[in-house]
């Protein structure tokens, strides 16, 4: 097989086996339902268990970077998925919370997987085309839309339980064609002799940090809603869970599709500009879906006058969608970032932007959940990433417009000059 046959092959086959770890990291966004009904669970402890499987796949990130420029991707994916195949088969035998949560950090570790898939898909390409493979690739977050397709459906017809047992069996199966149709080149492999904690030196630098946060909303924001929106849709519009699970497949689909157009709209406008309305677009739709169902009573001249204001299901899941189109450029934009100002050290710093993304999917859930048992006001979680994107556009402002106008007056002034 040619080199460009084996390059599509792995983009094709590592594209399907990140659907299929995205699809079991977000499992707990539908089966969680239930499982927060049988074991009576509050709004904080749902939060923390499907936050758990979040925090796995964020801290294994930047050493599964350094293993896959070790040993080879091809390798480092086939192990990583085989591992969590008995973890989620065991998920329908638990019956406590604690074991929820210990087989959660184990299948976690499936979202651990873009880490390895982006550095072993990048370097099969040429450099003008590794943005939109990586992109391709990054689609795999759509796993989290098929699992609100699949999961639903198969809850309803046998049973919560069935889920895992079924999962198990697609990632069984997607272990061996993935290996059947992937390649290895030694040349790939790049050693490297920087310790964990020599790489995560690269966060002294002020840049990395506002990367990690402008990520920890686009991608950790996603992550957090994807899972929240299904119980959410059940409690505020009180829908059935194929039907919540469906609505919110609104948000989780175009912010995984959508991912590779704006790594093309990144490559052609610069990341920041993308960022920059991708912010205020989000900004915009969070101030309006933080508002609570309000009833409001005025005394007129007549007598009281009484309004309701509300988002309805249907201007809600608009809102949402909008959000969801957002976040995939953002996540996309971000990673344009860093190719711009650390080509050599891509590896690293997107290895720590990653894990500071999914740290941000790992304490926005358990934040939901407090958030709601403390006011008791569901659309509180709206709220706070609200205010998590104010602190983002300061930050644009501060740090690169001002600059850009500054150096836009002196070239006008010395235009002036001339």
């Amino acid at each position: 097989m040619t080199k460009k046959g084996q390059a599509l092959s792995i983009l094709m086959v590592s594209t399907l086996a990140f659907t299929v770890c995205f699809m079991v990291w977000m499992m707990f966004g539908v089966i969680g339902i239930p499982i927060k009904k049988a074991l009576g669970l509050n709004a904080t402890e749902f939060g923390l268990l499907t936050a758990m499987p979040v925090l796995s796949g964020s801290l294994i990130r930047v050493p599964l970077g350094i293993w896959t420029d070790k040993y080879g991707g091809r390798i480092v994916m086939a192990v990583l998925m085989a591992i969590t195949v008995p973890a989620i088969w065991l998920m329908a035998y638990a019956t406590q919370y604690w074991q929820y949560l210990v087989i959660g950090l184990v299948l976690g570790l499936a979202g651990g997987s873009f880490s390895v898939g982006t550095p072993y898909v990048a370097r099969w390409f040429p450099r003008n085309q590794q943005g939109f493979a990586m992109g391709i690739y990054g689609a795999g977050n759509s796993g989290a839309a098929v699992n609100k397709f699949l999961a639903p459906a198969l809850v309803v017809a046998f049973g919560w339980t069935m889920v895992p047992l079924v999962y198990a069996a697609v990632m069984a199966a997607t272990v061996a064609l993935f290996w059947f149709f992937s390649y290895s080149d030694p040349a790939h492999l790049v050693t490297h002799n920087d310790s964990f904690r020599e790489q995560l030196k690269v966060l002294k630098d002020p840049k990395v940090l506002k990367y990690c946060q402008f990520y920890s909303i686009v991608f950790g924001g996603y992550v957090a809603l994807a899972l929240w929106m299904v119980q959410y849709y059940v409690g505020e519009f009180g829908l059935d869970i194929r039907t919540a699970a469906l609505l919110a497949a609104c948000f989780s689909l175009p912010g995984g599709v959508l991912r590779a157009f704006g790594g093309w709209m990144s490559d052609k406008w610069g990341a920041h500009s993308v960022t920059w309305w991708v912010m205020w677009i989000s900004w915009i739709c969070l101030f309006l879906l933080s508002y609570p169902q309000t009833d409001l009573t005025i005394a007129t001249t007549t007598g009281p006058l009484s309004f309701h204001i509300g988002l309805n299901v249907y201007l809600f899941t608009i809102l949402l969608f909008i959000l969801g189109v957002c976040f995939a450029f953002g996540k996309a934009s971000v990673f344009k970032y860093i190719s711009d100002e650390y080509p050599h050290n891509i590896g690293t710093v997107s290895g720590v932007v990653g894990l500071a993304g999914g740290m941000g999917g790992f304490v926005l859930p358990i934040m939901f959940g407090a958030l709601m048992d403390l006011t008791g006001v569901r659309s509180s979680a709206f709220m706070l990433m609200y205010g998590v994107v104010w602190v983002s556009l300061i930050w644009i402002y501060w740090t690169e417009n001002r600059h850009q106008e500054s150096a836009d007056h002196k070239a006008v002034a010395a235009g002036a000059h001339h």
